[in-house]
């Protein structure tokens, strides 16, 4: 067997990550000298004997704002492996329709870590999620446990993109057109199809993941917030291209059409010496986010957190929303800060990355996860509302020790029957709204002082 690594300007020997700025650019990049074809795509004899490749995220004909394809230029095509067989490892699933699924508010603790030796793909789990790949519309939501690093094994998804939210241990994601290093407070997204293996840099990991049948992840449009806000697109990078010339007896197992599939390969697949275009792999740091408020009075909708969105043909209407809460200043006077009481349209899957969620005193742990599904009641708990309802609104207070986050979708979240049976599922989660009081009082004046909290009934 044989094995090699190529670096280009900003590659680095020691295998570590270099990272090129910017949202869906049109990047270029090379891990030998001259290994891009210079003016063309496709030369009849690509350099150093390379073989010419495109690799699409969109139909061809998507309009040149929308389009994703990149080029890329490979020791071996990515059609060389061995036939597919069905791989049954319990925990993932395309299927969505397993049970009913109640519109109760549910809320689950974190994952245990595994005790034996279990990787990325066999960490996988499917708590719910909607639509289809075959109908490229809804999403599939994921947990995630690891304690070692896939060996021999390599992995794809053919039916979603997949945005990966680290919550414990960092990972080293070798990817076909380079690597990303991601810890926990960031994220990475790896395009629909990208062949990739994940490497733990500690002794566990664990997090969730949100696949995307729809359209790619886009940043919004930000309307009258201006030119600048949010996720600002130079806070995003994208790897420069890195390479392995390895032969050995591996495993390429794909995700396709809800199922899981194995084949053989005699090669490493993570062999692009040279690549450009915009359809690649990505990594934001979520501290970087650009929070927006209100300084003057009223929560706005929380879509002023909204990270990255997966649009519908319905203008307005995300497939998909990614959306993070992270530390923040609360300035509005005379207003309930946390986030209000409300039913959605919408149906909601939050899960909590590090520190303590501002709208949930107790119980929604880091590594946790909560559904709200669509119409379903929620809002802060009854601890928080009692503290929010007293508290001096004359002063800016500032939110720390928090990232939490939100998978939002326009149709229902089904669960999956371990999610729904799981021994994590919190089977008293409606207690933390049962003692908010009853504070209605017809016979005082609005103007009168009023103690929220006062009355019992």
């Amino acid at each position: 067997m044989s094995s090699g690594a190529g670096r280009s300007a900003g590659a680095p020997a020691d295998g570590g990550a270099r990272y090129q700025s910017g949202f869906n650019n049109q990047f270029a990049t090379e891990a030998l000298p001259g290994a891009l074809p210079e003016g063309r795509n496709s030369p009849q004899q690509p350099p150093y004997g390379l073989y010419a490749e495109q690799y699409s995220g969109t139909a061809f004909t998507a309009p040149r704002a929308s389009n994703r394809r990149s080029w890329l230029y490979r020791i071996r095509p990515a059609a060389v492996h061995g036939r597919f067989a069905p791989l049954d490892l319990g925990s993932i699933t395309g299927r969505f329709d397993e049970l009913p699924v109640p519109p109760d508010q549910l809320r689950w603790d974190p994952l245990p870590l595994p005790e034996a030796p279990t990787d990325f793909v066999a960490g996988l789990v499917t708590a719910g999620g909607n639509g289809s790949p075959d109908l490229q519309a809804g999403c599939g939501i994921h947990w995630y446990v690891a304690n070692r690093s896939m060996q021999e094994r390599f992995f794809y998804d053919a039916d979603g993109e997949l945005l990966i939210v680290p919550q414990l241990g960092a990972l080293r994601i070798a990817t076909e057109l380079g690597l990303l290093e991601v810890e926990p407070l960031e994220i990475a997204v790896i395009p629909r199809g990208l062949r990739f293996r994940v490497e733990l840099a500690g002794s566990a990991a664990r997090g969730y993941v949100c696949e995307n049948f729809g359209a790619p992840l886009r940043l919004p449009d930000l309307g009258p917030i201006g030119a600048n806000g949010l996720a600002n697109p130079r806070d995003f990078q994208t790897p420069v291209a890195w390479y392995e010339d390895r032969e050995g007896d591996f495993e390429l197992v794909a995700k396709f059409a809800g199922s899981l599939w194995t084949a053989r390969i005699g090669h490493s697949p993570l062999d692009v010496v040279a690549w450009h275009g915009n359809n690649a792999p990505y990594k934001y740091d979520l501290r970087r986010f650009n929070t927006l408020g209100s300084v003057s009075y009223d929560h706005p909708d929380p879509s002023i957190f909204l990270v990255l969105q997966s649009s519908s043909d319905t203008p307005g209407v995300d497939w998909l929303d990614f959306v993070v809460f992270p530390p923040r200043w609360l300035a509005m006077q005379d207003t309930f800060r946390p986030p209000w009481f409300h039913r959605n349209v919408a149906s909601e899957f939050m899960g909590l990355i590090h520190g303590v969620y501002d709208a949930k005193a107790e119980g929604f742990a880091p590594g946790g996860a909560s559904l709200h599904n669509c119409m379903s009641g929620h809002g802060p708990d009854a601890a928080t509302w009692a503290r929010a309802t007293r508290a001096d609104t004359s002063k800016p207070v500032r939110v720390t020790d928090t990232m939490a986050f939100m998978f939002e979708t326009r149709s229902l979240i089904r669960l999956t029957r371990f999610a729904l049976h799981s021994s994590q599922l919190q089977p008293d989660y409606q207690r933390v709204w049962q003692d908010l009081p009853k504070n209605f009082a017809p016979d005082l004046r609005p103007d009168a002082p009023h103690r929220p909290g006062a009355r019992k009934g």
